[in-house]
């Protein structure tokens, strides 16, 4: 089910437990859907700025595609002032726990934060990896801009 752990895996600090909650608490506050329905708000994000901020953000989903919680939040950061983040975690609602991000989340992550530790399920336990290691391989959009 889990491949090896990337090398810049390591497991989490109170600070980012205390941003896991803060994700969880986002959602369960706002969350429109029941736990057997789809909604509209059905995760949540959280991310810490490097001078310990936290901004949150929910997920509008949409039949055209919306928005996830990840990119939500990283766009409140910035909104915010926030220009050097350094944990980001999304967050199912109903108790669902931490989400791994898809892959739209991890190329945009990749691009605009590779060094941004993503918190998300290991084998045992939670741990958090940088960006970059979530996506190896991954396509090089700004070496495509010449």
């Amino acid at each position: 089910m889990f491949g090896a752990l990337p090398p810049s895996a390591a497991v989490l600090t109170e600070e980012d437990h205390a941003l896991v909650e803060a994700a969880r608490s986002t959602i369960d506050a706002v969350t429109d859907a029941g736990p057997d329905e789809d909604g509209v708000h059905t995760m949540g994000a959280a991310v810490r700025a490097a001078d310990g901020q936290i901004f949150t953000g929910v997920n509008v989903y949409h039949f055209t595609g919306g928005p996830c919680a990840e990119l939500v939040a990283l766009g409140a950061a910035r909104a915010g002032g926030a220009t050097e983040l350094t944990h980001v975690v999304a967050v199912g609602n109903h108790g669902r726990g931490v989400k791994s991000p898809c892959g739209r989340d991890r190329q945009v992550l990749a691009d605009y934060h590779p060094h941004v530790r993503v918190i998300l399920p290991g084998p045992d336990c939670l741990v958090s990896v940088t960006a970059s290691d979530l996506l190896p391989l991954a396509f090089d959009h700004s070496a495509e801009q010449v």
